[in-house]
């Protein structure tokens, strides 16, 4: 039996978006200081002055389309 049938549809999303955020986040910083050879240059690229804008509304777009995605799938169709 599937667990998230009885789970909320919104629940399900936003537990999975939020997986998804701090998971990719970690990644992408991580790859951001091994590509970079350098912390400082890691902030410098992606926390400068309005690219975090853009880093935190790619990170909470691609989340929540996750999101959305994998609660449909395990809300509607798994069985």
């Amino acid at each position: 039996m599937n667990q998230y049938k009885n789970h909320s549809f919104f629940k399900i999303a936003f537990r999975f978006a939020f997986i998804f955020l701090v998971f990719v986040s970690f990644i992408e910083i991580g790859f951001s200081i091994l590509t970079n050879v350098s912390f400082s240059i890691m902030i410098e690229k992606l926390f400068s002055e309005g690219k975090w804008v853009y880093f935190l509304k790619r990170l909470v777009a691609m989340s929540s389309f996750y999101g959305l995605f994998m609660a449909g799938y395990y809300k509607f169709i798994k069985k």
